[in-house]
């Protein structure tokens, strides 16, 4: 599999960022010189000049930090998680479809539009069976990376079939053989030690080894067991925490930090609201 030459540029990911929400620009005042205007400062990125609607301003806050990347950069993790007010990705089957609702959904394939790389684990794969692409934007599909460091997703698999977007399972070395006859050496990225014994995964290998692709700017889309292992071990720089106004009951959990045995001791990041129809988007900076 080749990196991608290139991301795309402002003049692609900046109108993505804007499609199916009714945004605009306000009416320039006769006084502003720059208005409507968008700007690289050098040290701040992306910055928004003169007079913008107020929703296409909270729109742009969410998604700079994914616009400011640039080559040369560590990578960028980000996670995205849908949950209801009881803490439920699923019901008790495992039904997730759907959790929260479309407005929150168009925002999960602009995440994807933004990104190198979205990345799920095989148990999504095997229960949820998704594309992965951007069918819901006009922006480019993303490389869909499985995590199944022992092979338990199944071959059949849209993500292994369709062909619609370049597919790279990720597993431990001593499987490697095996995934590449079942999926061709090109798709599979055979890590060493990706398993521990005690059946933890080392994350921070996998991000490495998709930033020597080229594959920098990470979406770590699911399932909760997938979100919860990358930030219990440090790796996601954002989460985007979705609670839809739905009680599942005794549903699978969703996102689970490392346990605080004294309040001083839980995570409580800076973070802004964003309201996304009936649904309410915490963007967590867990870097700051």
């Amino acid at each position: 599999m080749n990196p991608p030459s290139s991301r795309p540029g402002m003049a692609t990911l900046w109108p993505l960022c804007l499609d199916a929400a009714g945004l605009r620009r306000v009416k320039p005042r006769p006084a502003a010189s720059a208005a409507g205007a968008l700007v690289r400062q050098p040290g701040t990125g992306w910055q928004l000049q003169g007079d913008w609607d107020l929703a296409a301003a909270e729109l742009f806050a969410l998604y700079k930090p994914l616009l400011d990347w640039q080559a040369g950069d560590p990578p960028c993790v980000l996670g995205h998680l849908g949950q209801s007010l009881d803490g439920c990705v699923a019901t008790h089957t495992g039904d997730s479809c759907f959790v929260t609702g479309s407005d929150n959904l168009v925002h999960l394939h602009r995440l994807r539009a933004l990104s190198d790389a979205v990345l799920v684990g095989a148990g999504t794969v095997a229960a949820d069976n998704p594309r992965l692409t951007t069918r819901r934007v006009a922006g480019p599909h993303p490389v869909r990376v499985v995590l199944d460091p022992s092979l338990r997703a199944p071959p059949e698999a849209r993500v292994f079939t369709d062909d619609a977007a370049p597919t790279l399972l990720v597993c431990d070395a001593r499987l490697g053989a095996e995934a590449a006859a079942r999926h061709g050496a090109g798709r599979v990225l055979a890590l060493p030690g990706l398993m521990g014994e005690d059946g933890e995964l080392a994350l921070a290998a996998v991000v490495g080894a998709l930033h020597e692709r080229g594959l920098s700017v990470l979406f770590v889309e699911g399932g909760g067991v997938t979100i919860s292992r990358f930030l219990t071990q440090g790796l996601l720089d954002r989460l985007h925490l979705a609670v839809a106004p739905v009680l599942i009951g005794s549903g699978r959990p969703g996102v689970q930090p490392p346990t605080a045995t004294w309040m001083k001791q839980a995570l409580r990041p800076p973070c802004r609201i964003v309201r996304m129809g009936p649904d309410v988007l915490w963007d967590l900076n867990l870097r700051d």
